[in-house]
């Protein structure tokens, strides 16, 4: 009896040992696939009578055939697998590595604005992998392009170039692609930026919903009379265009110069003296220059007085006769200096002119050179006369 008990209780124990392992050597045994499918965008929002195509990734710890289905397709709604530019049913998976096939779904165009859902599939005859899309289904707004800048009129100078900053906006709920024109008058060429390079079309699409800033340049090919010169600056995109006005405002200015009757930029000067030189001022700008200050550099010690010092206006077109005293430094050497002479108007910049002066011993000691050597001459000779009739 005892030996039938130990009998029984052996065979239950062998019975839980093998009981409990046999699942343990069937999971083993079946080596599963680890298939899986998925996609970066599983929600979306979808436009009406919009399809939409998803990159779905495929992937499988073995080397092996994969079937691909959808589940729970809306009614009426259409869906195809696509791979090298064909429509496919299934996809080779390489263990390890992702393959990749497009899923291309379209609505009916009878939809209504809801949220949709459905499923993709992946079989490999032994593992089914499911991945849940969601497409949310609605109104999209209608592709739009809008211009915007705080500067539409910019002044400036006759020949200086414009530039306007504007922002170029993307209302719409998809990206896109933009071309630049310009309508402009025949004086002025226009050209764009972005990001500090020249384009005609921008080098990215504009994103839904996000904005580009442009640079505007127009530049004179002429000196431009004073006035209005009004552009406009279009962009367009398959769907949508957009226009801006803008205006170069050609304000008068002055453009002086400071020189001599002859326009040679030197002269001659003596020492111990004050010597005169003769400036002309002169505007050939197309607006007066007003409250114009004369001052002039020199070398240390020397003087130098203008006259006038100070003109109330120059006209456009014209000019003004300066007088400048120079007296060169007590200690100064016969040889070339430069005095500069400077021109402030009240609102444009300064004009300076650099003068190459020459100093020269004055001519009053030749003279008197001259005189001392006739006087030498005129003894000599009478001591000549006197002393040779002895």
């Amino acid at each position: 009896m005892k030996h039938f008990r130990l009998s029984l209780f052996a065979i239950l124990l062998a019975g839980l040992i093998f009981g409990i392992s046999s699942p343990a050597f069937a999971q083993t045994g079946s080596s599963p696939t680890n298939l899986t499918i998925s996609t970066a965008f599983p929600s979306m929002v979808v436009g009406i009578g919009e399809t939409v195509a998803l990159n779905m990734d495929i992937h499988s710890a073995s080397s092996q055939l994969v079937n691909l289905d959808l589940a729970s397709l809306p009614k009426d709604w259409t869906a195809e697998f696509r791979g090298g530019g064909r429509v496919i049913r299934s996809v080779y998976v390489a263990a390890g590595t992702p393959s990749t096939v497009e899923l291309r779904v379209t609505p009916p165009d009878t939809v209504k604005a809801a949220t949709y859902d459905f499923k993709v599939i992946a079989k490999d005859g032994i593992e089914t992998s499911e991945f849940p899309l969601e497409f949310i289904v609605k109104d999209k707004a209608p592709a739009r392009l809008t211009f915007e800048t705080d500067f539409p009129t910019i002044r400036g100078g006759s020949s200086a170039a414009f530039t306007f900053s504007v922002n170029l906006k993307n209302e719409g709920d998809d990206d896109l692609s933009v071309s630049l024109l310009a309508d402009a008058p025949k004086e002025l060429a226009v050209t764009f930026k972005s990001s500090g390079k020249d384009i005609t079309n921008l080098p990215t699409d504009i994103k839904a919903g996000s904005s580009q800033r442009i640079d505007v340049s127009a530049e004179p090919l002429t000196s431009l009379e004073v006035g209005s010169y009004p552009l406009t600056v279009t962009a367009q995109a398959d769907t949508a265009s957009a226009n801006i006005q803008l205006t170069a405002e050609v304000v008068g200015q002055p453009d002086l110069t400071l020189t001599t009757p002859d326009d040679r930029l030197s002269g001659t000067v003596y020492l111990n003296r004050t010597n005169p030189i003769k400036l002309v001022l002169r505007n050939t700008g197309n607006s007066p220059a007003a409250g114009v200050k004369l001052t002039a550099s020199a070398p240390a010690g020397w003087t130098v007085t203008l006259n006038p010092d100070t003109i109330v206006e120059v006209p456009a077109n014209n000019e003004i006769d300066v007088t400048a005293d120079v007296k060169p430094a007590d200690n100064a050497i016969s040889g070339d200096y430069v005095v500069t002479f400077h021109a402030q108007p009240n609102d444009s910049a300064e004009k300076n002119a650099d003068f190459r002066i020459t100093v020269e011993t004055s001519t009053l000691w030749g003279i008197v050179g001259i005189g001392l050597i006739a006087v030498a001459v005129a003894i000599v000779g009478l001591a000549v006369t006197r002393f040779g009739r002895r």
